[in-house]
């Protein structure tokens, strides 16, 4: 399982609502951190690079980082990208369009004695209520850990795919283990 799946999934479909694309080299996503950051030096810190490497990035004296470098650089500018953009996406979301959430993972249950519960790989595509969105966002916002954003994602899909809204199972609790793969759409 890839540490973050859920994690990222929920930046990814956030990051479709923006409406510009972020700024494309090296120097100009520099420069855009060290505008959000107010300095040089809290890029420098953020990035794990001297001070001096950032100043040259700026000036446009580095033009091609190094891979990791540039999967971070890229990923902090995508972080502070139209906050407004992302904000009112995530209101969205949790006020009236909910998310939906599409996954392959392994789904096993807790249920009454002699059910045959057994887990098993599934690949489930659910839309999930407003509520359940805001709780994912809320949980993502305050740093919640994967585990606990897949546990979160366990209670939307087993109340809305296995327990149909409260129709059936009304104690069928779901265990989401081993994702093989997720994506998130508003």
């Amino acid at each position: 399982m890839v540490d973050k799946l859920l994690g990222d999934g929920l930046d990814k479909a956030v990051e479709k609502a923006f409406t510009r694309p972020i700024p494309k080299s090296a120097g100009a996503q520099m420069r855009y951190l060290v505008k959000q950051l107010k300095s040089t030096k809290a890029v420098a810190r953020m990035l794990r690079v001297s001070q001096r490497t950032v100043e040259r990035y700026m000036k446009n004296e580095i033009k091609k980082p190094r891979k990791d470098l540039a999967a971070r650089i890229e990923r902090e500018v995508k972080k502070r990208w139209q906050p407004q953009i992302r904000k009112k996406a995530k209101k969205k979301a949790a006020a009236s369009d909910g998310i939906v959430i599409s996954t392959r993972a392994r789904f096993g249950f807790t249920a009454a004695p002699g059910t045959t519960d057994d887990a098993r790989i599934r690949h489930i595509t659910q839309a999930l209520a407003p509520r359940w969105a805001e709780r994912l966002f809320e949980a993502r916002d305050q740093g919640a850990t994967e585990q606990q954003l897949l546990k979160i994602a366990a209670q939307g899909i087993g109340e809305h795919y296995f327990r149909d809204d409260g129709h059936r199972a009304h104690d069928l609790l779901v265990e989401f283990t081993d994702v093989e793969q997720i994506e998130i759409d508003l």
